[in-house]
């Protein structure tokens, strides 16, 4: 198979695996110690420019745990989509040079 063909057959991939990302949410779930005791569950993210906290119920943490995890692979995805197309461009680019470098000569 050719590069061209391997880079495009990862991008249908790409493309299969983002639509089967499910909710997302961006930040960070952390475990915090109250001053009196006890313990609960906070959100860090930033959304829009703005930085923000949310506490989150002790029965809704696999759900924020797997929606942070989703947004994870949605920018890793999305990332490798960007680097395989950046590749591809490339390689165009190489083949049209060449193309203008035969006709001149």
């Amino acid at each position: 198979m050719s590069k061209i063909a391997d880079i495009n057959e990862r991008v249908k991939q790409i493309k299969a695996q983002l639509l089967e990302i499910g909710e997302m949410r961006v930040g960070s779930l952390t475990t915090q110690k109250r001053s009196w005791g006890g313990e609960y569950l906070q959100l860090s993210y930033t959304y829009k420019g703005k930085g923000r906290t949310q506490y989150v119920r002790q029965e809704d943490r696999r759900d924020v745990e797997n929606q942070i995890r989703n947004y994870k692979l949605f920018k890793e995805l999305t990332a490798e989509w960007l680097d395989l197309s950046m590749q591809l461009i490339q390689i165009h680019e190489g083949k049209d040079r060449k193309k203008k470098r035969a006709k001149k000569a």
